[in-house]
């Protein structure tokens, strides 16, 4: 069918029924300042030809990662994606497949969900995980109203060098939600956990490591000092980082959650990502999201379904832990992938990255750009400049990519597998050329 505009006729119509006079008074309670104010200039009907044409120019002007050297950070990463990661994911079985209501005819999609759930599990140490979130922001925010449904309490403690989104999100979710913030401050780059001495009706204790900065907190001193206030604490982590790092497990995590773009998803302008959330099989019927279990048919067969999935257009929904009612599935499918794949590698994959942001940081100290802080870090770590926003600017013009900017005088570097020696060396050269 072609899209056929409503005639004038049909607009009056619809406009007199909703006792409107016009148009604009539908978008009324929009900001006068927010607004146009002038008609869109747009060119007359293009060919599919000339459309084409057109976005080829647009698309050669983006300076991609396949074009240009990235050494962003600051939760999204330029990390390998081995090509059958892509392809897996783009068979029609999977990247058409809707949530798996129906076992009987959703065995495959419902298998490669139990596998990721299982390889989730193993990477943070945890006993069991949802199908996936729709970021690791969400589900670090979904990770503090799970904490308030377990214990009941209503106050959430989070570090101060947390990643911004983490933070954003959770206040959007204050919005209509009875529940108190408390921000621990930082110092020297990592947190401050003074603050959390006898705090009452705390819930939950919410630290991320490496933190936005990424540097290492001290996750054993903090799962201490939470579970002495009688609040969970939840970890944010780095999922690449478990390879070399502490179990979430060992330090005592009760929640973990993280973001999963790094495990075999592409930067893609910002998403689509995935976040990940795992837990103790005490606060199972807390979580949320779905879960897909393994059982056997009346046969004695092998089968999957749905184990838990308490969303809340489902039955006894004033029940439901979470009013999410879908899941990030595929990109968490490319995770399973890649996690596969990469086997018992992830301890050489984080050490390689270590070894690479220590070289970098290293020669950039000794030019005079120097780490921010005498912290641990494991993949990006701030650098001291004198004028953040021109360093970043001039060494975009030579398609080498740095940031984000934390402060005028403060910038984030990271470095991946993806980077080589002669791609520092030659950062470290055009910075040296900036002093």
């Amino acid at each position: 069918m072609q899209y056929v505009p409503h005639t004038k006729e049909e607009i009056k119509d619809m406009l007199n029924a909703i006792g409107l006079h016009n148009v604009d008074e539908l978008f009324a309670d929009i900001p006068s300042e927010a607004l146009l104010k002038r008609h869109l200039n747009i060119q007359g009907g293009w060919d599919e030809e000339h459309l084409r044409s057109y976005f080829r120019q647009a698309a050669i002007q983006l300076p991609d990662a396949s074009r240009a050297v990235y050494f962003l950070g600051g939760g999204v990463y330029d990390h390998y994606v081995p090509s059958v990661v892509d392809r897996i994911i783009s068979l029609p079985e999977f990247e058409t497949a809707y949530t798996p209501y129906q076992a009987e005819v959703s065995q495959g999609t419902l298998q490669a969900m139990y596998e990721y759930q299982s390889l989730i599990c193993d990477l943070t140490g945890m006993d069991v995980t949802n199908g996936s979130m729709y970021d690791g922001a969400s589900a670090a925010a979904e990770a503090a109203l799970m904490a308030m449904r377990i214990n009941g309490k209503h106050r959430i403690a989070i570090s101060s060098c947390v990643n911004p989104d983490i933070l954003e999100v959770l206040k959007t979710y204050q919005i209509g939600q009875e529940f108190d913030i408390i921000m621990l401050p930082e110092k020297e780059g990592v947190t401050d956990f003074s603050q959390l001495e006898d705090t009452p009706d705390l819930s939950c204790v919410v630290i991320q490591s490496p933190n936005y900065f990424g540097f290492l907190e001290n996750m054993a001193g903090a799962s201490e000092v939470a579970h002495k206030q009688g609040a969970l604490f939840i970890s944010v982590v780095d999922p690449i980082s478990l390879g070399i790092l502490k179990s979430p497990k060992d330090y005592g995590a009760d929640i973990v959650v993280g973001e999963g773009q790094s495990l075999g998803n592409h930067m893609n302008y910002g998403g689509p990502h995935f976040g990940f959330l795992a837990t103790k099989r005490d606060f199972i019927r807390s979580i949320p999201g779905r879960i897909a279990g393994e059982t056997v048919d009346a046969d004695g067969n092998i089968g999957y379904v749905l184990t838990l999935q308490t969303r809340e257009q489902h039955i006894r929904r004033e029940k439901a832990t979470s009013n999410i009612t879908s899941n990030d599935w595929l990109m968490a499918l490319g995770s399973a992938v890649y996690l596969s794949l990469l086997g018992g590698s992830l301890k050489d994959l984080g050490e390689a990255i270590l070894t690479r942001s220590t070289y970098l940081s290293e020669q950039l100290t000794m030019i005079g750009y120097p780490v921010a802080q005498r912290q641990y870090f494991f993949k990006e770590f701030p650098i001291k400049v004198k004028d953040a926003e021109h360093v970043q600017r001039e060494l975009a013009a030579a398609n080498y990519f740095v940031g984000p900017v934390i402060d005028e005088h403060t910038l984030l570097v990271a470095v991946t597998e993806k980077r080589s020696k002669e791609q520092m060396d030659t950062l470290v050269k055009l910075m040296e050329e900036l002093q």
